[in-house]
C-alpha cells in the first residue's frame, strides 16, 4: 500500500490532471483577453503621437521617443516578469502589470513635457506594464498544454495582433472626442480594473512549476541540462541570435511599407492599408502555424517560417505594382506570423520547464531588439543607397542567418538521435 501523499504533492497531482482540460482552455481564453488588453500600451502611443507632438512643440524625432522607450522597457521587462512568473506564478507579474499600466497612463496624461511622457511609457507602461502580458503568458500557456501546445501558444500570441487591430481606432475616436489626456486617464482606469479582475483568475500554478517546487509529486517532464547537446548558455545565445536575425528581416516591410508606398507614388494611405492587411494575415498565420507546430515541432516550424519569410522578402524585389504589393503584403503576413511563437515552443521542448518564463522572456527581448535594429537599419541603408532594394537585400541576408541557426540546431538533434540509435520525436526535430 503506497504511503499517503503530502498536501503539496496531492495539490501537484490534482493540478497535473488539469493539463489539456477544460480548465486549461478556459485559462487560455483568459490569457487571450489579458494579452489583448495589455497590448494597448504598445499601440496607442503611435496614435496620439501627432497630438502629443503638437502640444509639446517638439520635433518628430523627439515625439517618437516614447515609443522607443516603451519598446526597450517592454523587452527588458519581459525577462524580469518571466522570472517572477517562474518563482511566484503568473498572477503576480500580471497584478504588477495591471497597477503599472494604470499608473503609467495616468502619469503620461498629466505629463508637462515629452521627457516625463517618455519615462512613463518606458518604465511603467512598457517595463512593468505590457511586458507582463506577453512573454510570461506565452511561457505559462506552454505549461498547460501537451497535445495541442503549439496551437494554444499561437492563440495566446494572437492577442498581441488582436490588440493591434482594435486599440488604434478606439483610441483615435476618443482622442478626437475628448483629447489625448482624458483618453489616457480612462485607458489607465480600464486597464487596471480589467487586468486585475482577469489576473485573479490565473491564481493556480502550472503543473510543472508545482512539481518542481514540491519535488515529490511524481509528475515528470522532459528536461535537459544540455539542450541540442550544447551548454545551456550557448543554446540560449543561439536562440537569441536567431530571434534578432528573424526580426531584423521582419521589420523591413512592417516598419517601412508606408514609406515605401509613398516613394513609389501610391501614397501613405495605401501603405497603411497594406500594413493592416499584413497584421490581419499575421493572426491567421499564428493560428495555422500553431497547428503545424503540433505536428512537426518548434524547430521545424521555425525553419519553415524562415524559408517562407525569405520567399516573401524576395518577392518585393521584382514586383512593385500596387496590386502586387497588396498580394505580397498579405503573403508576408501569412508567412511570418508563426515565427516568434515558435521560440516559446522550442524553449518548452528543450529547456527546463521551471525556467520557461525567464528563458522565453530573454528570447522575446532578442526579437524586440531585432525589430528595433531592423527598423533603424533599413532606414539607414535607404539613406546610404537612396533605394529600398538594398534594404530588402539586407533583410534577406539576416533571414538567412536565422535559417542557418535553425538548420544547425536541427542537425544537432538528428546527430544526437543517430548516435543514440533512436528516432527523434516530432517535437524534438
Amino acid at each position: 500500500m503506497s504511503p499517503p501523499l503530502t498536501p503539496a504533492a496531492a495539490a501537484a497531482q490534482d493540478s497535473a490532471l488539469l493539463v489539456d482540460s477544460r480548465y486549461a482552455v478556459m485559462r487560455l481564453m483568459v490569457t487571450l483577453a489579458l494579452m489583448t488588453v495589455g497590448a494597448c500600451g504598445m499601440y496607442v502611443v503611435a496614435v496620439v503621437l501627432p497630438a502629443v507632438q503638437a502640444e509639446f512643440g517638439v520635433s518628430r524625432a523627439d515625439a517618437s521617443l516614447p515609443y522607443t522607450f516603451l519598446m526597450i522597457g517592454f523587452g527588458i521587462g519581459g525577462v524580469l516578469m518571466g522570472r517572477l512568473a517562474d518563482r511566484f506564478g503568473v498572477m503576480v507579474p500580471l497584478l504588477i502589470g495591471a497597477a503599472a499600466l494604470g499608473l503609467g497612463f495616468a502619469l503620461a496624461a498629466m505629463a508637462g513635457n515629452i521627457w516625463v511622457f517618455s519615462l512613463a511609457h518606458g518604465l511603467l507602461v512598457g517595463f512593468l506594464g505590457s511586458a507582463a502580458t506577453f512573454a510570461p503568458l506565452l511561457a505559462d500557456t506552454s505549461l498547460w498544454f501537451v497535445r495541442r501546445r503549439g496551437f494554444a501558444v499561437a492563440v495566446c500570441a494572437s492577442g498581441n495582433y488582436v490588440g493591434g487591430a482594435i486599440w488604434p481606432p478606439i483610441v483615435q475616436h476618443f482622442v478626437e472626442a475628448v483629447g489625448w489626456r482624458q483618453t489616457y486617464l480612462w485607458l489607465g482606469l480600464f486597464s487596471f480594473v480589467t487586468m486585475t479582475a482577469l489576473a485573479l483568475l490565473m491564481r493556480r500554478r502550472p503543473p510543472v512549476a508545482v512539481a518542481s517546487t514540491v519535488g515529490s509529486s511524481g509528475i515528470t517532464a522532459t528536461t535537459s541540462s544540455t539542450p541540442f547537446g550544447l551548454p545551456v548558455g550557448k543554446a540560449q545565445l543561439l536562440l537569441c541570435i536567431a530571434g534578432v536575425a528573424c526580426c531584423v528581416a521582419m521589420a523591413m516591410p512592417q516598419v517601412h511599407i508606408v514609406s515605401y508606398c509613398t516613394d513609389l507614388g501610391y501614397g501613405a494611405a495605401r501603405g497603411a492599408e497594406m500594413l493592416s492587411l499584413m497584421l490581419a494575415c499575421g493572426v491567421v498565420s499564428r493560428l495555422v502555424s500553431g497547428v503545424i507546430c503540433d505536428r512537426i515541432g518548434g524547430l521545424r516550424t521555425l525553419m519553415l517560417g524562415s524559408i517562407l519569410q525569405g520567399v516573401a522578402l524576395l518577392l518585393f524585389l521584382p514586383f512593385d505594382g500596387l496590386v502586387s504589393l497588396y498580394v505580397i503584403a498579405a503573403l508576408f503576413g501569412l508567412f511570418q506570423g508563426g515565427i516568434v511563437p515558435s521560440y516559446a515552443i522550442i524553449v518548452r521542448e528543450y529547456f527546463e520547464p521551471a525556467e520557461a518564463g525567464a528563458r522565453v522572456g530573454t528570447v522575446i527581448m532578442a526579437t524586440l531588439l531585432g525589430m528595433a535594429l531592423g527598423g533603424w537599419m533599413s532606414g539607414k541603408v535607404f539613406d546610404l543607397t537612396g533605394s529600398y532594394q538594398a534594404a530588402f537585400l539586407n533583410g534577406i541576408a539576416w533571414n538567412l542567418l536565422n535559417f542557418s541557426i535553425a538548420f544547425f540546431l536541427l542537425w544537432r538533434i538528428r546527430q544526437m538521435a543517430r548516435a543514440a540509435g533512436t528516432t527523434p520525436l516530432a517535437g524534438q526535430v
